[in-house]
């Protein structure tokens, strides 16, 4: 059961690599005294500014060791709405800082660096998904979280991968959907729940596009014994659904999983070894609770720019200056609330 796939960009001859721009990443040349230096600092004014430090598995280790949180973007999204910060520095990239902006309409929310994009959300506009919705207007519209407030506000249902089937299963059998803007992440679900009406918009993440399925073969032939966990974002997620199918790849040792789901599944699994496939920001944290374990990256070559323009030099800065400050529009929040409040009461 696959779901099908609509072009639905302004042009069908603009490549969704021409609808944005990938940062360089910046080579952090800091000794580990002068880490532990300006992580002190960034306590010290998160003190004193009643910030919250709220980071993304893909951020750069030595941020991720200052954070206050680090999570997937539902668990960033919850820890944000039930803050008692008066400022939420969003260490991750801009549709989490909208995100936090919407639910928190009254905190100042801070993005430590403007150029932290994010290449799934610019493949949809809310032009597109507006013209998308008018071709099927009996459809829900739910959309992944890496999307913008935009896209939020003209969506029904918003959600992550970790509660992606969760949250289309909870809409009647007969409706279909327009899921938007992850082809694979959608062809996971639909497969999951063996739903054929589910049309997905042809959008994914540039990163994750590039785990293909030749490497987790190769991955797996020099290491038989582990564990294979891929992000729904993949590239190679239905080919390796259909490959678990039919008995090509360990069923058993096959699983789809949230960046948050994997941490979950390696603490409850007594498997010694992890093949992983999602940005390898997610390494640090799971060498760093589990020691024991070894863990292979499906794609070494994985990493996101757009989430490691966030440095500790950047966040200093943004709590020194309060900036750059991320705010919503009264009515695109408003609206954009509708379909995240839905998501959050279903996870």
């Amino acid at each position: 059961m696959t779901a099908a796939l609509i072009t639905a960009i302004p042009d069908p001859q603009v490549a969704f690599e021409d609808l944005y721009q990938v940062p360089p990443v910046e080579n952090i040349t800091d000794t580990p005294d002068e880490i532990r230096h300006k992580q002190a600092r960034v306590r010290q004014l998160a003190q004193q500014r009643n910030a919250i430090l709220l980071a993304h598995h893909y951020q750069r280790p030595e941020v991720q060791e200052v954070a206050d949180i680090v999570a997937d973007s539902l668990k960033l999204s919850q820890a944000a709405a039930k803050t008692n910060s008066d400022v939420i520095v969003m260490c991750g990239v801009h549709f989490m800082a909208e995100t936090a902006s919407i639910l928190c309409p009254s905190k100042t929310v801070l993005l430590p660096d403007v150029k932290a994009g994010c290449s799934l959300a610019a493949s949809i506009s809310v032009e597109s998904l507006r013209a998308w919705k008018a071709k099927f207007p009996d459809a829900v519209v739910v959309s992944y979280i890496n999307t913008s407030a935009a896209v939020k506000a003209e969506s029904d249902y918003c959600c992550t991968s970790a509660n992606a089937a969760k949250i289309v299963s909870s809409i009647p059998a007969d409706r279909p959907i327009l899921f938007a803007p992850d082809k694979f992440l959608a062809s996971v679900v639909a497969r999951q729940l063996k739903r054929s009406n589910i049309i997905a918009y042809p959008g994914y993440c540039h990163v994750h596009k590039t785990i293909e399925p030749e490497q987790v073969v190769e991955l797996l032939d020099q290491h038989p014994d582990a564990e294979l966990l891929l992000h729904p974002e993949c590239g190679c997620v239905s080919s390796c659904m259909a490959k678990a199918a039919d008995g090509s790849l360990p069923a058993d040792r096959t699983f789809f999983l949230s960046t948050e789901g994997m941490l979950r599944h390696i603490a409850q699994s007594t498997a010694a070894e992890f093949a992983i496939g999602t940005e390898l920001g997610i390494l640090h944290q799971l060498r760093s609770k589990f020691p024991d374990k070894t863990f292979y990256p499906v794609n070494p070559n994985a990493v996101c720019a757009f989430m490691k323009t966030i440095t500790l030099d950047k966040v200093i800065r943004a709590l020194q200056t309060m900036s750059p400050q991320v705010r919503v529009p009264e009515e695109t929040a408003r609206r954009a609330r509708v379909a995240i409040d839905r998501m959050l009461e279903l996870s």
